[in-house]
């Protein structure tokens, strides 16, 4: 295949999308499958977003948008941002794209030069070095600690950066580890960044609402001000609304960022669906009455996912502070032999085995950069939750 670009040998595909295809095959064979490899709320958008959108597609909302974003979803986005975050950005500083993946790929080909370096905390969401790398970057990885919660310290990080750094991808909460950083801890890491003014923060704060308990979030240049003119605060509506397939995402930034961003989308997809961003201006504006349910939803499942997988021999599952993922720890049952003769040697072995013998999908930990781990998403129903829990229990104990 000599005619494919050699950009392409940089990249593999996305684990997290692999696993849940075999899932769907084998559940399409007739497998009683339960998947839990998916990052997608199971609950359905909230209905004032849905009859926005049927009201815009009445109104003949259905022509091209402006690049950027049409200007009363814009003017939510900087709302929003000053509203929940005390973040003040005009509607010109904000961009709208097809998802968040979409943002942080533009984000990167708009300042990336060949060998510039990106932190990355791992573990980390699949498409983060995936994205650098496809851009000409350097990921350059910064491992946390199972004892420290997946959080990243401010020492490895101040260790990590060099002339070269360009970014850092923050991620709060975090896909795959739940983990969030509340306002000292976040502190912490925004201390050592001050200190070094070339480095740009990119943020992910797509699950923002999804936190438990009394966790405050807080996002970089709200804790540090100092930071605003070098951090690209980049969010969405697919977890907190229920909204993954209509595919927006937005950031806020400094305005010449945005222009550089801009030019790059009017180039590749030009203004993301109309439909969607009308829904999302209801989204942002509207009512948000849903979210404390999903929220009793979501940590009544993170509770019993974690109390019942810290009973299965041999996992270790801390429990993290938001997002719907947990991220266990299998390193004491890798070298033992499943029922099936096979031995266990990494965790990619772990799920695979996992899902041939018990039917249910998990994505292996060093797919996220870190391992030997799981994760787990625990955005399905309590009932479906349980019965996986407990054939992973089942499957643990008949490791010899």
């Amino acid at each position: 295949m000599g005619f494919i670009s050699d950009a392409l040998s940089r990249i593999k595909p996305s684990a997290t999308i692999t696993l849940t295809q075999k899932a769907r095959d084998l559940k399409a064979q007739g497998k009683d499958v339960i998947s839990l490899s998916v990052g997608e709320p199971d609950f359905d958008t909230p209905d004032n977003i849905k009859n926005a959108a049927i009201d815009a597609i009445r109104r003949g909302e259905t022509k091209y948008t402006p690049v950027p974003g049409i200007v009363p979803l814009r003017e939510a986005i900087a709302k929003k941002f000053k509203r929940e975050n005390g973040l003040d950005y005009k509607p010109s500083q904000t961009i709208v794209g097809t998802g968040g993946k979409q943002v942080i790929y533009n984000a990167l080909l708009a300042t990336l030069n060949p060998g510039d370096e990106v932190i990355i905390p791992s573990p980390y969401w699949v498409s983060y070095p995936e994205m650098v790398a496809l851009n000409g970057g350097v990921p350059v990885y910064v491992e946390t600690r199972f004892e420290d919660n997946f959080k990243l310290k401010p020492e490895p990080l101040e260790r990590a950066i060099t002339p070269r750094t360009k970014w850092i991808i923050l991620n709060s909460p975090s896909n795959p580890s739940g983990a969030a950083y509340g306002r000292d801890e976040m502190k912490a890491i925004t201390d050592v960044l001050v200190r070094h003014p070339h480095v740009w923060i990119l943020t992910d704060d797509m699950y923002e609402h999804l936190v438990y308990g009394d966790f405050t979030f807080v996002t970089p240049a709200q804790v540090e001000p100092n930071l605003y003119d070098r951090t690209l605060t980049m969010n969405g509506v697919s977890k907190s609304y229920a909204m993954t397939g209509w595919r927006i995402g937005y950031a806020a930034g400094p305005e010449q960022l945005i222009k550089a961003m801009d030019l790059v989308q009017g180039q590749q997809t030009s203004g993301a669906c109309s439909i969607a961003q009308w829904a999302a201006v209801e989204a942002l504006n509207g009512t948000q009455e849903h979210l404390p349910k999903f929220r009793k939803a979501f940590e009544e499942r993170r509770d019993l996912v974690v109390s019942m997988l810290n009973q299965a021999k041999g996992l270790k599952c801390p429990m993290p502070e938001g997002a719907f993922y947990v991220y266990p720890s299998c390193a004491e049952l890798i070298g033992k032999t499943a029922p099936s003769g096979k031995v266990i040697q990494t965790d990619e072995d772990f799920v695979l085995e996992l899902l041939e013998t018990e039917g249910v999908a998990a994505v292996h930990g060093s797919s996220f950069g870190m391992g030997p781990n799981l994760r787990i998403s625990y955005a399905t129903s309590n009932a479906a939750l349980e019965d996986a829990c407990n054939r992973i229990q089942r499957f643990c104990a008949n490791l010899r």
